[in-house]
Formats: C-alpha cells, structure tokens, sequence
C-alpha cells in the first residue's frame, strides 16, 4: 500500500473557531518510518483517551499497519491526533474485496471541530481505492471499522449514503458475509458474527467523560441504535461495520471531504 503515503501528503484545515489558534496539519506517513518520539506521543494520547492500554499491544497493532495519518497542532507542531490504516484482501462469493481498515484513532478533544482527519483520510484513501478498481475493476473496495463509541459510528451517515449495521435497513445477505470474512480474517474468534461485536481479551474502552452516553444524547436514534446492536460498549465491546468506499455511495458532505466538485455523482 505504498501509494497511500503518496496522496494528499499534506493537508491544512482553515480554523473552525474564528476566534481560536487551534488549527491542525496533517500527513500521511509510512508506519516504519515513524520516529520513537513520535510513536510515545501517540501512545501518550491512547493513555489519555483510552483505559487498559500497554505499550506492547499498541505497538503490535501498530507494526500491521502500513501508514498512519498524524495530525500536528500548526504552531507547535505537537501531535494531537493519529489514525492507523491498513489494507486487507480476500475473496467472498467469489468476489474480490479489498478493505481499508482503521485502527486506533484519535484527536485531541481541544481540537474538536476540526475537520483535516477526515478530509486527509477520505481524500489519501479514495485515490487508492480509485487506483484499485482502474486496474481490477470488478474488486469491491470497502471501508472496515470497528467502534466502541458512538462518535466514530456517527462518521458513518454523515460521509456515506449506505452503511451497515444501519438503524434504517437489515443488513443484506452479501454484506453481512463480507463482513464476517473481514471480522473473522482480522480478529479470529474475538470476533463474534451472530452479533457482529469484536471482543477483545484485552479490552481499551472509552475513559468516562469522552463519550458518556446521556438520556438526551439517547434521544439520537443513531446513537441508540449504536447502544442497542453494542450493549457493552462500556466494556469496550467494538461494533464491527462496512460500508463501500465509491463516489456514489458518498453524501454531500463526504463529496466536501474527498474533493469532488459540487453537483458531481
């Protein structure tokens, strides 16, 4: 996946508060050329956000990986955020299937609002999937994911039209068994396809106060169907969730976030 590091190096999002000097760059980098500097600041922001974290399991999720986005505060150029990118092939159906998995992400709760992540993300990882398909085109490119809050879950409908588990629909047939070959193929028998959850043995869950889930944000229904079909998220149970990585399946704001032109389907 070497041409991932070579889309969007690098991405400056405008302020999202006027009146704040909190503005993030971002790039894309090969895992193995991150500096151990860099590799104890990203954990250091694990450690934060996260309970049960070691050292030894963040850099064995990190060493599959092949590229990381790392966010850096303008002025300081101190790491605030990261996500962790890696690519998995197989076959279902008789049908190729690549997807891009995310792992560990995170952004400063300072920098909320800001938007290069997904910007940067979506931009690096549709030029690969566009790359893809121009040389194989009847491989399906997806985009793999697994939450423990609700927060990552919400990325889905506002980037894409279709998503699954989705509280609007069933999930198809053919979907739910990509999904099981994506989930079986990365987390053996931690993950557990009648219900669709990743069940670590050694479980980070969201510390409290990051994405406390209150009756008002219950009023959501997004945010409680993601409580409902994950019922120990605050265990740190992971909903496992697919969605295809194609122009058509992309809202308007997802059409913002990769760089189409408006009115482009």
């Amino acid at each position: 996946m070497s041409s991932l590091t070579n889309v969007q190096p690098t991405s400056t999002s405008p302020p999202f508060d006027p009146s704040s000097n909190r503005i993030l760059t971002g790039s894309v980098v090969p895992r193995k050329n991150l500096t151990p500097g860099e590799r104890d600041r990203m954990y250091c922001l694990m450690e934060i956000y996260f309970a049960g974290t070691h050292r030894v399991q963040f850099e064995a999720d990190l060493a599959e990986k092949e590229a990381v986005v790392l966010l850096r505060d303008a002025r300081s150029t101190e790491i605030q955020g990261f996500s962790t990118l890696m690519r998995i092939e197989t076959e279902v159906d008789h049908q190729e299937v690549v997807a891009f998995f995310s792992g560990d992400t995170i952004v400063d709760q300072q920098y909320r609002g800001e938007t290069t992540l997904s910007r940067l993300w979506s931009r690096t990882v549709f030029a690969e999937a566009d790359r893809i398909v121009a040389e194989r085109p009847s491989t399906k490119v997806y985009w793999f994911l697994i939450c423990s809050g609700y927060k990552t879950f919400r990325f889905l409908p506002v980037f894409f039209r279709e998503f699954y588990p989705n509280p609007a629909a069933p999930t198809p047939p053919e979907i739910k068994r990509i999904l099981d070959a994506l989930g079986e193929r990365k987390f053996g028998d931690q993950y557990h396809p009648e219900s669709g959850i990743v069940r670590f043995r050694s479980p980070t869950p969201v510390r409290g106060g990051v994405a406390d889930v209150t009756e008002q944000r219950l009023a959501d229904p997004l945010i409680a169907f993601f409580t409902c079909v994950n019922s120990g998220y605050r265990l740190g149970d992971e909903l496992a969730c697919l969605t295809e990585i194609s122009r058509s399946n992309l809202t308007r704001a997802g059409e913002r976030a990769v760089g189409m032109r408006s009115g482009h389907s």
